[in-house]
């Protein structure tokens, strides 16, 4: 590796340039937003191993005892454990020959340096956001299934898997198909609701994919609650939307909807396809708030940096790296490469329903 041929542009630009971007891909007003961001807290781990702790957390009530009598010791509650390595992600673009002369031709001409940043770090860009791509798609995944599954089909590189131990208890199914008009749907949302309180937890979100929102809204039970709610009067009561339906989830669950459409483009020997990493049918129920960590490591190449190439770390585990080979041609090297894994650690308080499951 040689340091970058265009090396003064790249250390004068290239913090100033990541955190553009990174303000960029944090905005919430960005047409794609991260998920993960908003309900997963960054942790460094020391060991390079993720992990999840689940705890019953039932209350039991104290004892009255007699002046001067031992104190009753009671039974502690059983914990589960979840854990493993911290995998590595890694991402290169390459601009070529033909590229690298246009971009001398445009810095002979007396390009601007706006111009020349702008050719010169849109790989920048591609790199740092594929990294929250894949940590998107991974969270999304998890979140709806408990565990993350990455097989060598999907990726360029090892298969992996995350378990995040989501308790039996707390899964649920449907007592009818959710395109069965006569399902009660929300007298299962009752059974999950009562589960929770008994918990001690407070249901306040639902996290769903939209067809699966479309098909609880076109149920005759939602209407009627839906049309008994708004004092309608006769037949063919109309189907309520989103906020409409919301409103009633609120009433009778505590709860509120929220949609999960997110597309992750990937790709595999030149070929791209777009997939939902969110499970269709499968609904989140759980407290407000965020739902685990983003746990990330210190990579290798940080603590030993190869002479020549030009680092800048961002969000703490995003190593952004530049630099120049002549082998088999000359070409110009942007590189992302993290160990950083979403890790949902308030498994005691998530309650999944997955309405593509027949239960008695």
């Amino acid at each position: 590796m040689e340091q970058s041929a265009f090396i003064q542009w790249v250390a004068k630009y290239l913090p100033g340039v990541t955190v553009r971007i990174t303000k960029k891909l944090n905005d919430t007003t960005n047409p794609l937003p991260y998920l993960h961001k908003t309900l997963l807290k960054p942790q460094f781990s020391l060991s390079g191993k993720w992990e999840t702790l689940s705890q019953e957390n039932i209350l039991v009530s104290a004892d009255y005892v007699s002046m001067d009598s031992d104190d009753p010791l009671k039974m502690r509650d059983s914990m589960g454990k979840a854990s493993g390595d911290i995998a590595k992600m890694s991402m290169k673009l390459w601009l070529n020959e033909t590229q690298l002369t246009n971009l001398d031709t445009l810095i002979a001409s007396g390009g601007t340096d706006a111009q020349i940043v702008a050719e010169l770090f849109k790989d920048t860009q591609k790199v740092l956001g594929g990294g929250y791509e894949l940590n998107e798609a991974s969270f999304l995944e998890g979140f709806s299934t408990g565990q993350v599954m990455v097989t060598d089909d999907e990726n360029v590189g090892t298969g992996i898997r995350l378990n995040y131990g989501y308790l039996d208890s707390h899964k649920f199914g449907v007592a009818k198909a959710l395109t069965d008009p006569t399902y009660k749907f929300w007298d299962d949302v009752k059974k999950i609701v009562q589960k929770s309180k008994n918990d001690g937890s407070v249901i306040q979100v639902a996290y769903t994919d939209s067809d699966t929102i479309d098909a609880i809204c076109e149920l005759n039970q939602t209407k009627e609650l839906y049309g008994f709610s708004q004092n309608y009067v006769g037949g063919n009561i109309p189907t309520p939307d989103l906020e409409q339906l919301n409103a009633l989830a609120k009433k009778r669950g505590g709860f509120t909807f929220v949609p999960i459409d997110r597309v992750v483009r990937k790709e595999k020997n030149t070929v791209r396809t777009a997939v939902k990493p969110w499970k269709p049918g499968t609904i989140i129920y759980t407290t407000a708030g965020q739902v685990g960590l983003m746990v990330y490591a210190k990579l290798a190449e940080q603590n030993h940096p190869v002479a020549g190439v030009t680092y800048e770390l961002v969000e703490s585990y995003f190593l952004i790296s530049k630099y120049r080979h002549n082998d088999p041609q000359v070409s110009e090297f942007t590189k992302m490469q993290a160990r950083v894994v979403p890790v949902i650690t308030n498994v005691e308080e998530i309650y999944l329903q997955d309405t593509t499951v027949i239960q008695a």
